[in-house]
């Protein structure tokens, strides 16, 4: 029954019948505790829709009228504690498909010790995963699989880092195929990059891998520190004013990428806080187009 209310709520956020969402994985869920009961919430809060309590993930398809073969995968924002699925999700992938890019929208799995043997691996899991998917799909599709992008809001910016930083990484041990988890490049709004103590994002640094992480795993999951010359093309955005993720999370993250000549774009707003989407009101200027710039750059 929820998977038919969250089906209803896509087209009506959406406007058509575009939304397809599928089922991530085909058989069992990796790194999923044995009779998981759904317990999936969805709330309506500030005019926007949030998706919690996810331990079954699915990826969304919306495709475009006149496809250009690129497409991109977007991870919503919501301190790995909830998802918010529409405005950063939802309405960026249409914005995506009015330019030709076939778009995905992630419902990852949220970390939760109670429905995950590992809580820290379940998203880059179904990163991966979800990456995987549009490859292997990718003739059928009409997509180019050497255009297969990464995008993510705030955590959701930290877990599109993470995919971008940790494609050697075998997230689930058990995947047979051969298909390449690299993303050909990654776009990170106003993102958790670090979690190194004092730049932080703490809820969604706690969510992941707790209150009290080891030095090695907090060094791993800072993803400025993961940056290597195989890391794809990165374009950036965030406000200097952001109160909940400081903007040198992706001050750091762009020097790595400098540091690594990778290819790499950032824009900086001085105001506009966190959480504002794809409209920055204070500002006239619309990062979303510097981005599609950028894209035809690839």
């Amino acid at each position: 029954m929820k998977n038919i209310i969250f089906t209803l709520i896509i087209m009506l956020i959406s406007l058509d019948l575009s939304a397809q969402e599928m089922t991530l994985y085909e058989g069992d869920i990796p790194n999923n505790k044995p009779a998981i009961e759904n317990k999936e919430k969805i709330v309506l809060e500030n005019g926007n829709f949030r998706i919690s309590d996810v331990s079954k993930p699915t990826l969304t398809r919306f495709n475009s009228a006149k496809p250009n073969g690129m497409s991109v995968i977007i991870c919503p924002g919501g301190g790995y504690g909830r998802l918010a699925f529409d405005h950063e999700g939802v309405e960026v992938a249409k914005a995506f498909n009015a330019q030709g890019i076939t778009a995905f929208v992630l419902k990852y799995r949220l970390p939760n010790e109670k429905t995950q043997d590992n809580r820290t691996l379940a998203p880059l899991q179904d990163a991966q995963q979800a990456i995987r998917l549009v490859r292997k799909n990718a003739e059928k599709w009409g997509l180019n699989p050497q255009k297969v992008g990464i995008m993510g809001f705030s955590a959701g910016g930290h877990l599109a880092a993470t995919a971008t930083t940790h494609f050697t990484m075998k997230a689930d041990p058990s995947v047979k195929d051969t298909f390449s988890v690299r993303p050909d490049f990654a776009i990170l709004c106003y993102p958790v990059i670090s979690f190194v103590e004092e730049i932080t994002h703490k809820g969604s640094r706690n969510n992941l891998i707790g209150e009290k992480p080891t030095m090695e795993t907090t060094n791993l999951y800072s993803n400025e520190l993961q940056v290597t010359k195989e890391t794809p093309p990165c374009f950036l955005v965030h406000s200097a004013d952001d109160g909940a993720v400081p903007v040198e999370n992706s001050l750091r993250f762009y020097q790595a990428c400098i540091k690594n000549k990778i290819p790499v774009e950032m824009h900086l707003y001085p105001k506009g806080g966190h959480g504002y989407g794809m409209n920055n009101r204070t500002t006239e200027d619309k990062w979303f187009e510097r981005l599609l710039n950028w894209l035809k750059t690839l």
